[in-house]
């Protein structure tokens, strides 16, 4: 009777400590919800003059490519946006295909001592600061790049050290993907006969499809909002991307440059152009969601149907 009562007893404690649990992250997720929701109203008030504005300065001009010139009322902001796709969509183009042999290697081909090293680097890769990718970029990358094709500042060195920075999240994320492959599908593989190519190829790869995009798109939120390293080796030039040889400015440089002195007009195309970014990252979030929950359905609709 005692043991019956004791263990009651613990199960009530249990309860009463995951419904605290419960209560504490409910109250967190809707912080985070809340502080989300304030930052948007903030970009959306700060902005909101130049949606209001008949002028030149209205809101449709920022995706005209008539050149940025504040002062004389031109917010063209098309070249800017070019600039930050060509530069994300250039560093992600180099680090996914890198990244993920690294996350094969790491997983299927380093000997234990190695791949624990390896992995180690690769997280001391994605703690270092953008500002020391950027100083690199500029001391080192910039000056090799001028020696071929000058000014050497451009969206060529803008890519490379935007692909070196997001490396680590494409490996790191593709690895955690890889290893979460159910052991059953390998084994099954094996069991088939195939070789361990085959099998990365045809069965783990796909199986991993849903965690390997969903590390890439985390990869292109960072590259898209990154500001420091771009600003230090893009060149600041606010043109069309012509060239990969050619210096640009990206949306993100361009706020850090400009928002000290900003005034009026001139301010509110800032705010309304990280705004922009804003609602990017968002899309690109709810896309990784997408995916990874279709992926989701489709998993456990084929586990219903073998049970069938």
């Amino acid at each position: 009777m005692n043991k019956v009562m004791m263990d009651e007893r613990g199960k009530r404690l249990i309860n009463r400590t995951d419904q605290r649990l419960s209560l504490v992250l409910r109250l967190l997720a809707m912080a985070n919800a809340i502080l989300l929701a304030l930052i948007i109203a903030f970009l959306v008030k700060e902005s909101w003059p130049l949606f209001t504005d008949k002028g030149n300065g209205a809101w449709l001009t920022l995706f005209q490519s008539d050149g940025w010139h504040p002062l004389e009322g031109q917010l063209g902001m098309a070249p800017m946006i070019w600039a930050s796709l060509a530069v994300t969509l250039g560093a992600l183009a180099l680090a996914l295909p890198v990244g993920l042999a690294c996350a094969l290697f790491l997983q299927f081909y380093a000997p234990v001592a190695l791949s624990s090293g390896f992995r180690l680097l690769l997280n001391l890769l994605a703690g270092v600061p953008s500002v020391v990718f950027g100083l690199w970029g500029l001391t080192r990358l910039v000056p090799l790049i001028a020696s071929w094709q000058p000014p050497g500042a451009s969206l060529l060195a803008a890519i490379l050290v935007l692909s070196l920075m997001i490396l680590p999240t494409v490996a790191l994320t593709s690895a955690a993907a890889l290893a979460a492959v159910p052991r059953e599908l390998t084994a099954g593989a094996t069991a088939l006969g195939l070789c361990r190519k085959t099998q990365i190829l045809q069965v783990i790869m796909p199986a991993a499809k849903s965690g390997i995009l969903s590390g890439a798109m985390l990869a292109t939120v960072r590259a898209l909002g990154e500001t420091m390293a771009v600003l230090m080796v893009a060149g600041n030039v606010v043109q069309n991307p012509s060239g990969l040889f050619e210096p640009v400015r990206v949306l993100t440089a361009n706020i850090a440059l400009e928002m000290a002195y900003a005034m009026g007009g001139h301010r509110a195309s800032l705010f309304a152009s990280g705004l922009l970014l804003t609602l990017l990252v968002w899309l690109l979030v709810w896309l990784a969601t997408r995916m990874a929950n279709n992926r989701c359905a489709a998993n456990s609709h084929q586990m219903v149907s073998s049970h069938g």
